[in-house]
């Protein structure tokens, strides 16, 4: 029997300096090199098209344990993606406001009602690299949002939406977190469930944490090996910092050439954080109870994109319906990718084929 050879291993004290090892490969995780965004980019293509598929063969009466299993055979089916990135959320009607929704103790088992919104964050992995990337859509027979949908959804678009705009290497981190509070915050102003009582702007309700009441956690993170990589809290860069929403940040970098991240605003309408906030008297004067009232129930809406930072800005590698009339578009059965992108500030530079 062949018995390979006996090797003694000797640990030098002093000559491994495992706390420098660990920044030096925690930032190395950070930034890509161009082979690694060249995967990142395909691994989210390929579960934007798994996501698509998931979103037009969703019908009331599914289960919502139906569309994890259609994402993850699409995505093994035709992309050869073996394994999901992470445990799939598929978080239909109420269940969206559980923002970590389809784990053991809610395990993607409710059935889809006819008009139920559903949010579903879903990514697959290939060759050790995952996406990360949330949709959310009605499911109905007439294949259109309602009225209230469309409010929340339109908040949460908007909020993608500043953030682009702003995106770009020298930017913090912070600063695109509070820009999307701020889309979703105007929002719900015109839509008549938040109000500037004695606060002169929108600017003074973020300060008071107003935006965390819909906006409970962090606008996104690192992405490459681990759906939540690494390097968000290194030394030399901006601390944690604190207050509702913005201590759920993964990170405060300032954002430089090359990172990888997510960006995954959210308006959702959580019965525990709006009765805390109610019972806030600092929150409770710009908030509608009433108003805020005919949400509750309707669980809530993320839009969540795999993106890369530029010399000049940022690249969208998600390549999902994100408007309104995309989405209905596909949920009623029609073209994906379209002839022509008709949203160019979502960045989507590879959506047209």
């Amino acid at each position: 029997m062949y018995e390979p050879p006996k090797m003694e291993y000797k640990c030098v004290a002093g000559l491994l300096d495992t706390e420098l090892l660990f920044k030096v490969i925690a930032d190395s995780r950070v930034f890509k090199s161009p082979e690694e965004l060249d995967l990142m980019r395909h691994v989210a293509d390929l579960s934007s098209q798994s996501h698509v598929y998931t979103m037009r063969e969703s019908k009331p009466g599914m289960t919502e344990w139906q569309q994890e299993a259609m994402f993850n055979h699409y995505s093994y089916f035709y992309f050869g993606c073996r394994i999901a990135g992470y445990t799939a959320i598929c978080a239909c009607g109420p269940n969206a406001a559980t923002l970590h929704y389809g784990h053991a103790g809610a395990p993607n088992d409710f059935t889809i009602k006819d008009g139920d919104m559903c949010l579903l964050d879903m990514g697959s992995e290939y060759h050790c690299y995952g996406a990360d990337i949330t949709c959310s859509f009605p499911v109905s027979s007439t294949k259109k949002f309602t009225e209230k949908q469309r409010i929340v959804y339109t908040a949460v678009l908007e909020a993608q939406l500043s953030v682009y705009e702003i995106l770009a290497p020298g930017v913090s981190w912070v600063d695109c977190h509070r820009a999307a509070e701020k889309a979703i915050l105007e929002n719900m102003m015109k839509a008549g469930l938040v109000v500037l009582a004695d606060a002169k702007d929108v600017e003074e309700l973020i300060e008071k944490r107003v935006g965390a009441v819909f906006m409970p956690h962090g606008l996104g993170h690192f992405i490459g090996i681990d759906t939540h990589d690494v390097g968000g809290y290194l030394e030399g860069h901006p601390k944690r910092h604190e207050g509702p929403g913005l201590s759920k940040l993964r990170t405060a970098r300032i954002m430089q050439e090359n990172m990888c991240l997510t960006v995954e605003p959210g308006c959702y309408f959580i019965d525990c954080v709006i009765d805390d906030a109610l019972a806030d008297p600092n929150k409770a004067k710009h908030l509608v109870a009433d108003k805020i009232a005919e949400f509750r129930g309707t669980g809530g809406v993320r839009l969540e994109d795999v993106l890369a930072i530029t010399a000049d800005g940022c690249v969208n590698y998600t390549n999902c319906p994100r408007t309104i009339d995309e989405v209905e578009c596909v949920i009623g059965g029609g073209k994906w990718p379209p002839a022509q992108d008709v949203e160019p500030r979502l960045r989507r530079k590879f959506l047209v084929k």
